[in-house]
């Protein structure tokens, strides 16, 4: 039997022309489908510009219901939930796109990482913590350690946390080294204070100087030890380091050093080391204490607090006026008073410490902030002196 090539040259327009019509069948859909999806993104985006967040989650929510498969609105629909504080709603849309096996690896740690913040948004550390040790190895590796230093630190579980900023300084994500000292000086008081364990106080305290030399924290804490145990001596050398290692903060440890001075016998190494750091940096706390060893040592009140006198003619203080004036005589006592008083509440204020990082004002000085948590963002310096 002959095959009739007729039949295929008839038939080739017929399945070209049945091929085309079909192409545009499916051509017309998409467009049609394309169409829809962009005017819904579009609508959400608008809405989100205006600032109109309800109408932008609806317009999101249509755009997805018609392309499922779409990622990326998928992250700007758990995004918006989560700004909105759905919590619950923000961690279905993370965890469905969690649930897909078409994902790719990419999306899928974004995802993860997007759902850790959901947690942590949410108050569910515990369950944000195991979102965030899932991250190790992925590009967001680094900035899910710190939220988990982060997380430590507010647990005050110091072990973890040490473990933790050792990794990071491991991995190159910064220097560590005084936040460690910090960590171990947080055991030191929580082995003082909890455990009434003196001894291993002082190998935390001991090992924080060894490993951050410059640090001033575990240095005054470890003088403050040894001080309240008799040793004064000892303490004075720790707090005369100081001078070398961190000589800002002599200024937090003025007077204690006079009374160290006094108890150890060693008055007048103090008073050389308190007028060379003076020297260095005048400070009203410094000029303080050196007024206090003065009348410590027998010389006379008006010729002590000369030293008040000295440190207003390098810089107007009105914290050393207020104490100048405190022992001042006036002819008018009752004037005197009144005087005194309206000083005191003027420099009140300015005997603060202040965070550089956030503005929190305090009384006393905080090694790590109470509002925002920062670590040393305290200069050890009044705010009158800033």
């Amino acid at each position: 039997m002959e095959f009739d090539l007729s039949w295929i040259l008839l038939g080739l327009p017929v399945v070209f022309a049945l091929g085309w019509f079909a192409s545009r069948l499916d051509l017309r859909q998409l467009r049609i489908e394309n169409r829809q999806a962009p005017k819904a993104y579009f609508k959400g985006l608008n809405h989100l510009l205006n600032e109109q967040q309800d109408q932008a989650i609806d317009a999101f929510i249509e755009a997805v219901q018609k392309d499922p498969d779409t990622s990326e609105l998928h992250f700007a629909l758990g995004n918006l939930f989560r700004r909105r504080g759905e919590y619950e709603r923000a961690v279905r849309v993370h965890e469905h796109l969690l649930s897909r096996a078409d994902l790719s690896q990419a999306d899928r740690d974004r995802a993860q990482h997007a759902l850790a913040l959901d947690f942590l948004k949410a108050g569910l550390l515990d369950r944000a913590e195991d979102a965030l040790r899932k991250l190790e190895g992925t590009p967001y590796d680094e900035q899910a350690g710190l939220t988990l230093l982060s997380l430590h630190e507010r647990a005050r579980d110091w072990p973890q946390a040490r473990a933790m900023a050792q990794r990071l300084q491991q991995s190159g994500a910064g220097d560590f080294t005084l936040r460690l000292s910090h960590y171990l000086c947080e055991q030191a008081t929580e082995a003082l204070n909890k455990k009434k364990d003196p001894a291993g106080a002082r190998q935390h305290l001991h090992q924080a100087i060894d490993e951050a030399p410059g640090a001033a924290r575990p240095r005054i804490e470890l003088a403050g030890l040894l001080a309240r145990g008799d040793q004064p001596a000892q303490a004075l050398e720790l707090l005369a380091g100081l001078e070398q290692h961190a000589p800002q903060a002599i200024a937090l440890v003025a007077s204690e050093l006079v009374r160290i001075g006094q108890t150890g016998g060693q008055a007048a190494r103090v008073r050389e080391l308190l007028e060379r750091s003076y020297a260095a940096t005048p400070s009203i706390d410094v000029a303080d204490a050196i007024v206090q060893a003065d009348v410590a040592a027998g010389v006379p009140q008006d010729q002590a607090r000369a030293g008040y006198l000295r440190h207003m003619g390098q810089e107007p203080s009105l914290i050393a006026a207020a104490r100048w004036l405190s022992h001042e005589a006036f002819t008018q006592q009752d004037a005197h008073a009144v005087v005194q008083r309206s000083v005191d509440h003027a420099a009140r204020p300015l005997a603060r410490y202040r965070c550089a990082a956030c503005g929190f004002e305090a009384q006393g000085y905080f090694w790590q902030c109470p509002g925002c948590q920062a670590w040393e963002s305290f200069p050890p310096r009044r705010i009158e002196e800033l």
